[in-house]
């Protein structure tokens, strides 16, 4: 089965570590704030001028006034702050988010990532995703592995507009994740009762398969 948005925020959730600033784009990204596992100390950021952002609010902690770059009501945890996008972008081109967490609708075997125009579509824009994939060495790409019509976005070459070049060394996916190296793919971990052979034939750039590759497993 492939993994719902859930589990792979789980997922993400556990390459945090203590002391973390983190940046969480849009989509799937943002749902990581739910899963912070216990006791860890992690500043999640949100580049429209949060630092310090919390879980999504219940239906008593809502404030319309507080949102993410999403649009997205959240809360803000104890320590936070709040600032202008100018200091926000100068966080995150200055090298000074650990961690970078975004979607994408492409990404390629030389780690390029198109993840902001789809031609023909109408698009909100890139948002700060060029700055993040420039500005960050550590940067997860969350998607699913293929399109509704079942074609592959995990290629030999992306087709869309690139929103930074070079730069993934780390995907999920609803099936699998995987990193980037040397021109190819290498398949790491696969989602619960998902075959090897069912992420073979949804990938169209070069896979690398280990010849044990392990089911993801979820902390509590």
């Amino acid at each position: 089965m492939a993994l719902t948005r859930e589990q792979m925020a789980q997922r993400v959730a556990q390459e945090l570590q203590d002391g973390f600033y983190v940046n969480l784009g849009i989509g799937i990204p943002t749902l990581v704030a739910n899963y912070v596992p216990q006791g860890m100390e992690v500043m999640l950021q949100s580049e429209n001028g949060l630092l310090g952002m919390g879980s999504f609010p219940t239906e008593a902690e809502l404030d319309a006034d507080m949102i993410n770059a999403g649009k997205q009501t959240v809360t803000a945890r104890t320590g936070a702050s709040i600032f202008d996008s100018a200091e926000s972008f100068a966080m995150i081109r200055g090298g000074h988010v650990d961690l970078t967490v975004l979607g994408a609708f492409e990404v390629d075997v030389h780690g390029n990532i198109a993840s902001w125009m789809i031609p023909d579509k109408l698009v909100k824009g890139m948002g700060g995703a060029m700055d993040l994939v420039a500005g960050a060495d550590n940067i997860i790409v969350t998607m699913t592995h293929a399109s509704k019509s079942g074609e592959s976005k995990l290629l030999p070459q992306c087709q869309l507009p690139l929103t930074g070049a070079g730069c993934i060394k780390r995907v999920l996916t609803d099936l699998a994740y995987l990193e980037i190296e040397d021109g190819a793919f290498i398949l790491k971990e696969r989602a619960p009762g998902v075959s090897v052979a069912e992420i073979v034939a949804l990938t169209a750039g070069k896979l690398i398969v280990p010849d044990q590759v392990p089911e993801m497993t979820f902390g509590d």
